[in-house]
Protein backbone atom coordinates (compact mmCIF):
# COMPACT_ATOMS: atom_id res chain seq x y z
CA UNK A 1 0.00 0.00 0.00
CA UNK A 2 1.34 3.39 -0.95
CA UNK A 3 1.08 5.72 2.03
CA UNK A 4 2.79 8.81 0.71
CA UNK A 5 2.86 9.78 -2.95
CA UNK A 6 4.72 12.97 -3.71
CA UNK A 7 4.44 12.75 -7.47
CA UNK A 8 3.15 15.75 -9.27
CA UNK A 9 0.38 15.11 -11.81
CA UNK A 10 2.78 15.23 -14.73
CA UNK A 11 4.76 12.25 -13.45
CA UNK A 12 2.24 9.76 -14.86
CA UNK A 13 2.32 8.45 -18.40
CA UNK A 14 -1.27 9.40 -19.05
CA UNK A 15 -2.63 12.94 -18.94
CA UNK A 16 -3.24 13.70 -15.26
CA UNK A 17 -5.61 16.59 -15.92
CA UNK A 18 -9.29 15.69 -16.38
CA UNK A 19 -10.91 17.53 -19.28
CA UNK A 20 -14.26 17.96 -20.93
CA UNK A 21 -13.69 15.36 -23.62
CA UNK A 22 -12.34 12.65 -21.30
CA UNK A 23 -14.51 9.75 -20.17
CA UNK A 24 -13.01 7.76 -17.29
CA UNK A 25 -12.66 4.01 -17.76
CA UNK A 26 -13.74 1.76 -14.89
CA UNK A 27 -11.10 -0.28 -13.10
CA UNK A 28 -11.44 -3.72 -11.60
CA UNK A 29 -12.11 -4.03 -7.88
CA UNK A 30 -9.58 -5.70 -5.64
CA UNK A 31 -6.60 -4.10 -7.34
CA UNK A 32 -4.97 -3.23 -4.00
CA UNK A 33 -3.95 -5.36 -1.07
CA UNK A 34 -4.20 -3.60 2.28
CA UNK A 35 -2.53 -5.28 5.26
CA UNK A 36 -3.31 -2.45 7.67
CA UNK A 37 -6.44 -4.05 9.20
CA UNK A 38 -5.95 -5.03 12.87
CA UNK A 39 -6.45 -8.73 13.61
CA UNK A 40 -7.15 -10.92 16.61
CA UNK A 41 -3.55 -11.96 17.08
CA UNK A 42 -2.10 -8.43 17.13
CA UNK A 43 0.33 -7.85 20.00
CA UNK A 44 0.71 -4.50 21.75
CA UNK A 45 -1.72 -1.64 22.17
CA UNK A 46 -1.69 0.91 19.33
CA UNK A 47 -1.61 4.64 19.92
CA UNK A 48 -4.42 6.90 18.75
CA UNK A 49 -2.13 8.27 16.05
CA UNK A 50 -1.71 4.76 14.62
CA UNK A 51 -5.45 4.38 14.04
CA UNK A 52 -5.43 6.55 10.91
CA UNK A 53 -2.97 6.66 8.06
CA UNK A 54 -1.38 9.55 6.17
CA UNK A 55 -2.95 11.15 3.14
CA UNK A 56 -2.18 9.50 -0.16
CA UNK A 57 -3.01 9.36 -3.85
CA UNK A 58 -4.64 6.40 -5.55
CA UNK A 59 -2.49 4.29 -7.83
CA UNK A 60 -3.19 4.81 -11.55
CA UNK A 61 -5.43 1.73 -11.86
CA UNK A 62 -6.71 1.62 -8.29
CA UNK A 63 -10.44 1.17 -7.78
CA UNK A 64 -12.42 3.02 -5.14
CA UNK A 65 -11.40 1.48 -1.80
CA UNK A 66 -13.62 0.03 0.91
CA UNK A 67 -12.68 2.97 3.16
CA UNK A 68 -13.83 5.43 0.49
CA UNK A 69 -17.08 3.49 0.04
CA UNK A 70 -17.59 3.63 3.81
CA UNK A 71 -17.29 7.43 3.66
CA UNK A 72 -19.66 7.54 0.70
CA UNK A 73 -22.21 5.50 2.67
CA UNK A 74 -22.11 7.90 5.65
CA UNK A 75 -22.18 11.06 3.57
CA UNK A 76 -24.34 11.93 0.58
CA UNK A 77 -24.81 14.46 -2.17
CA UNK A 78 -27.95 16.03 -3.57
CA UNK A 79 -29.85 13.89 -6.13
CA UNK A 80 -29.34 15.97 -9.26
CA UNK A 81 -33.07 15.90 -10.07
CA UNK A 82 -33.54 17.88 -6.83
CA UNK A 83 -31.96 20.88 -8.56
CA UNK A 84 -35.57 21.66 -9.47
CA UNK A 85 -36.15 22.99 -5.93
CA UNK A 86 -35.30 26.63 -5.26
CA UNK A 87 -34.73 25.63 -1.63
CA UNK A 88 -33.24 22.18 -1.08
CA UNK A 89 -35.27 20.04 1.36
CA UNK A 90 -33.16 19.17 4.40
CA UNK A 91 -33.15 15.46 3.57
CA UNK A 92 -31.81 16.11 0.06
CA UNK A 93 -29.16 18.68 1.00
CA UNK A 94 -25.60 17.40 0.72
CA UNK A 95 -24.08 16.08 3.94
CA UNK A 96 -20.51 15.55 5.14
CA UNK A 97 -19.85 14.44 8.72
CA UNK A 98 -16.16 14.33 9.63
CA UNK A 99 -16.46 12.30 12.84
CA UNK A 100 -19.57 11.16 14.76
CA UNK A 101 -22.81 13.10 15.14
CA UNK A 102 -22.63 14.18 18.80
CA UNK A 103 -25.54 13.86 21.21
CA UNK A 104 -26.40 17.38 22.39
CA UNK A 105 -29.35 18.66 24.41
CA UNK A 106 -30.81 21.89 23.03
CA UNK A 107 -32.31 22.68 26.45
CA UNK A 108 -28.90 22.87 28.11
CA UNK A 109 -26.61 23.72 25.21
CA UNK A 110 -24.59 26.92 25.59
CA UNK A 111 -22.03 28.78 23.50
CA UNK A 112 -18.92 30.26 25.07
CA UNK A 113 -17.15 33.29 23.60
CA UNK A 114 -13.65 33.76 24.96
CA UNK A 115 -9.98 34.11 24.23
CA UNK A 116 -8.63 37.59 23.54
CA UNK A 117 -11.79 39.45 24.55
CA UNK A 118 -12.57 41.94 27.31
CA UNK A 119 -15.72 40.19 28.55
CA UNK A 120 -15.95 36.40 28.09
CA UNK A 121 -19.53 35.29 27.50
CA UNK A 122 -21.60 32.16 27.96
CA UNK A 123 -24.87 32.29 26.04
CA UNK A 124 -27.58 29.63 26.12
CA UNK A 125 -29.44 28.57 22.99
CA UNK A 126 -32.59 30.13 24.46
CA UNK A 127 -30.75 33.44 24.87
CA UNK A 128 -29.44 33.26 21.30
CA UNK A 129 -33.03 32.79 20.10
CA UNK A 130 -34.00 36.00 21.88
CA UNK A 131 -31.44 38.00 19.93
CA UNK A 132 -32.18 39.61 16.52
CA UNK A 133 -33.30 36.92 14.09
CA UNK A 134 -32.09 36.78 10.47
CA UNK A 135 -32.72 34.32 7.62
CA UNK A 136 -30.31 33.94 4.69
CA UNK A 137 -30.73 31.68 1.66
CA UNK A 138 -27.25 30.23 1.20
CA UNK A 139 -25.67 27.72 -1.18
CA UNK A 140 -23.27 25.37 0.59
CA UNK A 141 -20.79 23.24 -1.35
CA UNK A 142 -18.23 20.79 -0.01
CA UNK A 143 -14.65 21.85 -0.70
CA UNK A 144 -13.94 18.35 -2.04
CA UNK A 145 -16.79 18.32 -4.57
CA UNK A 146 -15.46 16.74 -7.78
CA UNK A 147 -12.50 15.02 -6.09
CA UNK A 148 -13.25 11.58 -7.52
CA UNK A 149 -12.89 12.96 -11.06
CA UNK A 150 -9.24 13.93 -10.55
CA UNK A 151 -6.29 11.87 -11.82
CA UNK A 152 -4.47 10.80 -9.75
CA UNK A 153 -7.35 10.63 -7.30
CA UNK A 154 -6.79 11.90 -3.74
CA UNK A 155 -8.06 9.13 -1.46
CA UNK A 156 -10.86 10.65 0.64
CA UNK A 157 -14.62 11.21 0.37
CA UNK A 158 -15.20 10.32 -3.32
CA UNK A 159 -17.45 13.16 -4.44
CA UNK A 160 -18.52 13.50 -8.07
CA UNK A 161 -20.45 16.80 -8.49
CA UNK A 162 -23.41 16.43 -6.12
CA UNK A 163 -21.96 17.85 -2.86
CA UNK A 164 -24.13 20.97 -2.79
CA UNK A 165 -27.41 22.33 -1.46
CA UNK A 166 -29.28 25.61 -1.13
CA UNK A 167 -31.14 26.15 2.14
CA UNK A 168 -32.63 28.90 4.26
CA UNK A 169 -30.64 29.29 7.46
CA UNK A 170 -32.08 31.20 10.40
CA UNK A 171 -30.15 32.46 13.40
CA UNK A 172 -28.55 35.52 14.90
CA UNK A 173 -25.56 37.42 13.47
CA UNK A 174 -22.20 36.58 15.04
CA UNK A 175 -20.65 40.06 14.78
CA UNK A 176 -22.72 41.78 17.52
CA UNK A 177 -21.84 38.99 19.95
CA UNK A 178 -18.13 39.42 19.23
CA UNK A 179 -18.41 43.15 19.74
CA UNK A 180 -20.24 42.66 23.03
CA UNK A 181 -17.40 40.42 24.19
CA UNK A 182 -14.95 43.19 23.32
CA UNK A 183 -12.49 42.47 20.53
CA UNK A 184 -9.04 43.86 21.15
CA UNK A 185 -7.09 45.69 18.42
CA UNK A 186 -4.64 42.78 18.20
CA UNK A 187 -7.29 40.15 17.36
CA UNK A 188 -6.27 38.13 14.28
CA UNK A 189 -8.40 34.97 14.00
CA UNK A 190 -11.64 33.67 15.44
CA UNK A 191 -11.66 29.91 16.13
CA UNK A 192 -14.90 27.90 16.08
CA UNK A 193 -15.02 24.53 17.86
CA UNK A 194 -17.64 21.86 17.31
CA UNK A 195 -18.64 19.06 19.66
CA UNK A 196 -17.58 16.35 17.20
CA UNK A 197 -14.32 14.61 18.11
CA UNK A 198 -12.13 12.21 16.16
CA UNK A 199 -8.72 11.39 14.77
CA UNK A 200 -7.63 12.40 11.28
CA UNK A 201 -4.31 11.56 9.63
CA UNK A 202 -2.95 10.66 13.06
CA UNK A 203 -4.14 13.84 14.81
CA UNK A 204 -6.75 13.52 17.57
CA UNK A 205 -8.91 16.63 17.60
CA UNK A 206 -12.19 18.40 18.05
CA UNK A 207 -13.35 19.74 14.72
CA UNK A 208 -12.11 23.34 14.64
CA UNK A 209 -11.88 26.01 11.99
CA UNK A 210 -10.54 29.55 12.17
CA UNK A 211 -11.68 32.63 10.27
CA UNK A 212 -9.80 35.91 9.92
CA UNK A 213 -11.42 38.53 12.15
CA UNK A 214 -12.56 40.58 9.15
CA UNK A 215 -14.47 37.58 7.77
CA UNK A 216 -15.94 36.62 11.14
CA UNK A 217 -17.29 40.18 11.50
CA UNK A 218 -19.17 40.12 8.19
CA UNK A 219 -22.80 40.90 8.94
CA UNK A 220 -24.09 37.84 7.05
CA UNK A 221 -22.18 35.29 9.19
CA UNK A 222 -24.77 33.52 11.35
CA UNK A 223 -25.07 31.43 14.47
CA UNK A 224 -27.83 29.29 12.98
CA UNK A 225 -30.39 27.19 14.84
CA UNK A 226 -32.93 26.58 12.05
CA UNK A 227 -32.79 25.15 8.53
CA UNK A 228 -35.70 25.77 6.16
CA UNK A 229 -37.86 27.09 8.99
CA UNK A 230 -37.40 24.10 11.31
CA UNK A 231 -34.93 23.35 14.10
CA UNK A 232 -31.65 21.95 12.81
CA UNK A 233 -31.58 18.20 12.28
CA UNK A 234 -28.86 16.28 14.17
CA UNK A 235 -26.83 15.62 11.01
CA UNK A 236 -26.97 19.29 10.02
CA UNK A 237 -25.47 20.56 13.25
CA UNK A 238 -28.23 20.66 15.87
CA UNK A 239 -28.68 22.55 18.00
CA UNK A 240 -26.30 25.29 16.74
CA UNK A 241 -23.96 25.75 13.80
CA UNK A 242 -22.00 28.42 12.00
CA UNK A 243 -23.01 29.68 8.55
CA UNK A 244 -20.36 31.57 6.55
CA UNK A 245 -22.02 32.55 3.24
CA UNK A 246 -19.76 32.28 0.22
CA UNK A 247 -17.25 29.89 1.81
CA UNK A 248 -16.88 26.16 1.21
CA UNK A 249 -18.57 23.85 3.68
CA UNK A 250 -15.56 23.19 5.92
CA UNK A 251 -15.97 26.70 7.41
CA UNK A 252 -19.60 26.14 8.50
CA UNK A 253 -18.78 24.43 11.80
CA UNK A 254 -21.59 22.19 13.07
CA UNK A 255 -22.54 21.40 16.69
CA UNK A 256 -20.92 24.69 17.66
CA UNK A 257 -19.91 24.98 21.31
CA UNK A 258 -17.21 27.67 21.51
CA UNK A 259 -15.90 30.79 19.79
CA UNK A 260 -12.37 31.87 20.69
CA UNK A 261 -10.59 35.03 19.59
CA UNK A 262 -6.86 34.60 18.92
CA UNK A 263 -4.04 37.14 18.58
CA UNK A 264 -2.04 34.78 16.35
CA UNK A 265 -3.06 32.96 13.16
CA UNK A 266 -4.84 29.70 13.97
CA UNK A 267 -2.64 26.71 13.15
CA UNK A 268 -5.12 23.94 13.91
CA UNK A 269 -5.29 20.86 11.70
CA UNK A 270 -8.29 21.82 9.56
CA UNK A 271 -6.75 25.21 8.74
CA UNK A 272 -3.03 24.50 8.53
CA UNK A 273 -3.00 20.92 7.23
CA UNK A 274 -6.27 19.64 5.79
CA UNK A 275 -7.95 22.35 3.74
CA UNK A 276 -5.11 23.73 1.66
CA UNK A 277 -4.45 23.78 -2.09
CA UNK A 278 -1.16 21.91 -2.61
CA UNK A 279 0.61 20.63 -5.68
CA UNK A 280 2.53 17.99 -3.70
CA UNK A 281 3.12 16.80 -0.15
CA UNK A 282 5.92 19.31 0.47
CA UNK A 283 4.01 22.32 -0.81
CA UNK A 284 2.70 24.45 2.11
CA UNK A 285 -0.14 25.50 -0.17
CA UNK A 286 -2.73 28.22 0.23
CA UNK A 287 -5.94 27.99 2.28
CA UNK A 288 -9.26 26.87 0.81
CA UNK A 289 -11.75 29.69 1.31
CA UNK A 290 -14.47 30.89 -1.07
CA UNK A 291 -16.53 28.79 -3.46
CA UNK A 292 -15.42 28.78 -7.09
CA UNK A 293 -18.11 29.37 -9.75
CA UNK A 294 -20.03 26.31 -10.87
CA UNK A 295 -23.11 25.45 -12.90
CA UNK A 296 -24.88 22.10 -12.79
CA UNK A 297 -27.28 20.64 -15.34
CA UNK A 298 -30.47 19.03 -14.05
CA UNK A 299 -30.30 15.83 -16.10
CA UNK A 300 -33.12 15.65 -18.67
CA UNK A 301 -35.14 12.58 -19.59
CA UNK A 302 -34.86 9.39 -17.54
CA UNK A 303 -31.81 7.44 -16.32
CA UNK A 304 -30.24 4.05 -16.79
CA UNK A 305 -30.16 2.43 -13.35
CA UNK A 306 -26.41 1.72 -13.23
CA UNK A 307 -24.67 4.28 -15.41
CA UNK A 308 -27.13 7.17 -14.84
CA UNK A 309 -26.79 7.85 -18.58
CA UNK A 310 -29.91 9.71 -19.70
CA UNK A 311 -32.51 8.69 -22.28
CA UNK A 312 -34.44 11.57 -23.81
CA UNK A 313 -37.25 11.43 -26.37
CA UNK A 314 -36.78 13.50 -29.55
CA UNK A 315 -38.32 16.96 -29.62
CA UNK A 316 -38.20 20.30 -27.82
CA UNK A 317 -36.59 20.19 -24.38
CA UNK A 318 -35.92 22.87 -21.76
CA UNK A 319 -32.52 22.26 -20.23
CA UNK A 320 -32.07 23.88 -16.85
CA UNK A 321 -30.00 23.82 -13.69
CA UNK A 322 -28.39 26.02 -11.05
CA UNK A 323 -25.29 28.19 -10.91
CA UNK A 324 -23.45 29.83 -8.01
CA UNK A 325 -20.18 31.39 -6.86
CA UNK A 326 -18.81 32.46 -3.50
CA UNK A 327 -16.67 35.24 -4.96
CA UNK A 328 -19.29 37.34 -6.74
CA UNK A 329 -22.78 37.02 -8.26
CA UNK A 330 -23.18 34.73 -11.28
CA UNK A 331 -23.66 36.91 -14.35
CA UNK A 332 -23.60 34.35 -17.18
CA UNK A 333 -24.13 30.66 -17.90
CA UNK A 334 -23.25 28.99 -21.20
CA UNK A 335 -24.49 25.60 -22.39
CA UNK A 336 -23.01 23.06 -24.77
CA UNK A 337 -24.82 20.07 -26.25
CA UNK A 338 -21.87 18.87 -28.34
CA UNK A 339 -19.23 18.09 -25.73
CA UNK A 340 -17.75 21.59 -25.69
CA UNK A 341 -17.31 22.21 -29.41
CA UNK A 342 -19.67 25.19 -29.15
CA UNK A 343 -21.25 27.18 -26.30
CA UNK A 344 -24.54 29.10 -26.25
CA UNK A 345 -25.64 31.67 -23.64
CA UNK A 346 -28.42 30.47 -21.34
CA UNK A 347 -31.19 32.57 -19.80
CA UNK A 348 -30.80 33.44 -16.13
CA UNK A 349 -33.69 33.75 -13.69
CA UNK A 350 -33.65 36.61 -11.21
CA UNK A 351 -31.19 36.21 -8.35
CA UNK A 352 -32.68 34.81 -5.12
CA UNK A 353 -30.20 36.49 -2.78
CA UNK A 354 -26.57 37.44 -2.54
CA UNK A 355 -25.47 33.95 -1.46
CA UNK A 356 -27.93 31.60 -3.18
CA UNK A 357 -27.72 29.70 -6.43
CA UNK A 358 -29.42 31.03 -9.54
CA UNK A 359 -31.55 29.10 -11.99
CA UNK A 360 -30.60 29.03 -15.67
CA UNK A 361 -32.45 27.56 -18.67
CA UNK A 362 -31.83 26.82 -22.34
CA UNK A 363 -34.21 25.64 -25.06
CA UNK A 364 -32.93 22.70 -27.09
CA UNK A 365 -34.45 20.51 -29.79
CA UNK A 366 -33.24 16.95 -29.28
CA UNK A 367 -32.75 14.86 -32.42
CA UNK A 368 -31.70 11.19 -32.46
CA UNK A 369 -28.08 10.70 -31.47
CA UNK A 370 -25.62 10.74 -28.57
CA UNK A 371 -24.82 13.97 -26.75
CA UNK A 372 -22.70 15.32 -23.92
CA UNK A 373 -24.36 18.26 -22.15
CA UNK A 374 -22.49 20.74 -19.97
CA UNK A 375 -22.97 24.19 -18.50
CA UNK A 376 -20.39 26.66 -17.26
CA UNK A 377 -20.85 29.67 -15.01
CA UNK A 378 -19.08 33.03 -14.95
CA UNK A 379 -19.30 35.42 -12.01
CA UNK A 380 -19.01 39.20 -11.77
CA UNK A 381 -15.34 38.95 -10.79
CA UNK A 382 -14.56 37.31 -14.16
CA UNK A 383 -14.01 33.81 -12.75
CA UNK A 384 -15.36 31.02 -14.91
CA UNK A 385 -15.39 27.23 -14.87
CA UNK A 386 -12.49 25.43 -16.53
CA UNK A 387 -12.82 22.71 -19.15
CA UNK A 388 -9.49 21.33 -17.90
CA UNK A 389 -9.22 21.12 -14.12
CA UNK A 390 -6.00 22.28 -12.41
CA UNK A 391 -4.92 19.45 -10.08
CA UNK A 392 -4.26 19.71 -6.35
CA UNK A 393 -3.27 17.04 -3.86
CA UNK A 394 -6.29 17.35 -1.57
CA UNK A 395 -8.86 17.44 -4.37
CA UNK A 396 -10.30 20.79 -3.26
CA UNK A 397 -12.06 23.69 -5.02
CA UNK A 398 -12.71 21.68 -8.17
CA UNK A 399 -15.18 23.26 -10.56
CA UNK A 400 -14.57 21.39 -13.80
CA UNK A 401 -17.68 21.50 -15.98
CA UNK A 402 -20.09 18.62 -15.46
CA UNK A 403 -20.67 16.06 -18.23
CA UNK A 404 -24.17 14.65 -18.74
CA UNK A 405 -24.31 11.86 -21.32
CA UNK A 406 -27.65 11.75 -23.16
CA UNK A 407 -28.98 9.26 -25.70
CA UNK A 408 -31.86 10.38 -27.91
CA UNK A 409 -33.26 7.20 -29.53
CA UNK A 410 -34.78 7.06 -32.98
CA UNK A 411 -38.58 7.17 -32.87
Amino acid sequence: MTTVDDRTPGSRQDDSTPHLGAVGAPTAPGSRQDDSTPHLGAVGAPTVAEVSGPSRLAEPDEAISAEELQLAARNHGIPLEALRYDVTPAGLHYLLTHYDIPELDAATHALTVGGAVDRPLTVSLAELRERPRVTHRVTLECAGNGRALLHPRPVSQPWLVEAVGNAEWTGTPLAPLLREAGLGPDAVDVVFTGADHGVERGVEQDYQRGLPVADALREEVLLAYEMNGAPLLPQHGAPLRLIVPGWYGMAHVKWLRSVEVRTEPFEGYQNAVAYRLRRDAEDPGVPVTRIEPRALVRPPGFPDFMSRRRVLRPGPCTLDGRAWSGHAPVVAVEVTTDGGASWTPAELDAAEGDFAWRRWRHEWTATPGRYVLSARATDASGRTQPVEQPWNRGGFANNLVQRVEVVVPAE
